[in-house]
């Protein structure tokens, strides 16, 4: 049963990390793509203050995609800040997609240097960031990355509860009810969420395909618009010129997650489809996919993974992996298909480990690869994920990579299986479902 019940539904993930830096002197930036919840984060942690006492006068809340402020500038952004502020009381500003308005940095530099201020702002592309954002605020900024639901979030949001009972062998069984108490499995759940995907809107609309698909098709549709080929015009740039073409590159990083890509296999590809011109006295088709490779980066509708050469150490400059920011996504733009589960449950672990705070890298060891490198201060773990281990062959592979690893870090084998041990020469293996559970 979907719980209609409005409300701000928490993301503690990532409001504990704005309480966090609450009151100290850099500027928050939360980032993300578009319908993420970035919005619904700022109104959390309105909340939050709130109940801390800080008055309704102290917090001004301005979203730049709204009519009102569409014509303002930078200087009349400072002014009607000014204007409103309580004396002799620290002003907590919220300024939601702030990247529309023309030299906006101008009057956030100028608020942190004329009253005493919190402040925290929103946008959907990575050139909010830019080197020019970043020269005037000389590091006087965090940056909180948000991402669309995890499992356990998709969970929550579509009105369901985890329970855990214990088994008469004394295992921990997890189970998921809903607000009729009906019981599920959590795999079932979790092919609702492989399904439908993390954008938060969706549960809003419930779990219906062509409701959620219409959702989806409007997220899209307004970060290419919005957040790419405006972009372009906000830059004085005009690399990105052609939609259908970049629609085309969004299509083949989406149909080809998880697999060894680089500007000059999708340039091939397309050329021989007679997208792109490789003919020498144009742009080569390299730098032409390049260029519509990164607006997607920025946009945060693609991520991209380097490869790490775990013997040497470091980071290899070639052949990196891109990973969509939802799979409800991906099912939007190549149609609902009972294929390539082995891809789509490595982006939905790439992703959660970022959510946990990991640098994460597709490991090289000689002539093989391993999944994920995940490493944060003194951490590291290595990760393979794969929907089955049934075959004997497919043990082998997935095991092989991790045997040629010399270190003591962790390594662990994702799979969709639950009739295996949970080790194998030292590799732990889990079920997947169960470890986005944790």
């Amino acid at each position: 049963m979907l719980n209609n019940k409005k409300g701000l539904k928490k993301r503690d993930l990532y409001l504990d990390k704005l309480i966090a830096f609450q009151d100290t002197e850099p500027v928050k930036v939360i980032t993300g793509i578009r319908r993420c919840g970035k919005s619904s984060l700022m109104k959390l942690m309105i909340e939050h203050l709130r109940a801390a006492g800080i008055s309704d006068e102290q917090i001004i809340f301005m979203n730049f995609e709204s009519m009102e402020f569409r014509s303002m500038d930078a200087g009349q952004l400072y002014d009607h800040i000014k204007e409103r502020k309580p004396k002799d009381k620290t002003v907590y500003l919220f300024f939601d997609e702030i990247q529309r308005i023309c030299q906006w940095q101008d009057a956030i530099n100028s608020f942190r240097v004329d009253f005493p201020c919190d402040i925290y702002i929103t946008g959907s592309n990575a050139y909010l960031l830019s080197s020019e954002f970043a020269t005037y605020l000389s590091g006087r900024y965090v940056e909180i990355k948000m991402l669309p639901l995890s499992f356990k979030e998709f969970i929550d949001f579509h009105g369901y509860r985890l329970i855990e009972r214990k088994s008469p062998a004394g295992k921990t069984i997890t189970k998921i009810t809903d607000s009729e108490d009906i019981i599920y499995d959590t795999e079932e759940l979790f092919e609702a969420y492989l399904k439908f995907g993390g954008m938060p809107g969706i549960a809003d609309v419930g779990l219906d395909t062509d409701k959620a698909m219409t959702l989806l098709d409007g997220v899209y549709s307004t970060v290419v618009m919005r957040d790419i080929l405006e972009r372009e015009k906000r830059r004085g740039q005009r690399q990105l010129t052609d939609a259908d073409l970049l629609r085309k590159i969004i299509m083949f990083l989406a149909d080809n997650i998880g697999s060894n890509t680089s500007a000059t296999s999708i340039g091939n590809t397309l050329a021989n489809e007679g997208l792109l011109d490789n003919n020498r006295k144009t742009k080569p088709a390299a730098q032409t996919v390049q260029a519509y490779v990164n607006a997607l980066l920025e946009a945060y509708i693609f991520y991209e993974a380097k490869r790490y050469d775990i013997k040497g150490k470091e980071y290899l400059r070639t052949l990196g992996k891109y990973y969509i920011v939802d799979i409800g996504l991906r099912n939007y733009l190549l149609g609902l298909r009972d294929i390539d589960t082995g891809h789509i449950l490595e982006n939905i672990v790439y992703f959660e480990l970022l959510r946990r705070g990991y640098d994460t890298a597709i490991g090289k060891i000689g002539n093989v690869e391993v999944d994920f490198v995940a490493s944060k201060a003194n951490e590291k773990m290595y990760y393979q994920v794969t929907q089955t281990m049934a075959s004997e062959q497919t043990r082998e592979r997935e095991l092989r990579p991790m045997m040629q690893i010399r270190d003591n870090y962790e390594k662990i084998i994702l799979t969709m299986d639950r009739t295996f041990s949970n080790s194998a020469d030292g590799v732990k293996i889990i079920n997947i479902v169960d470890w986005l559970l944790e």
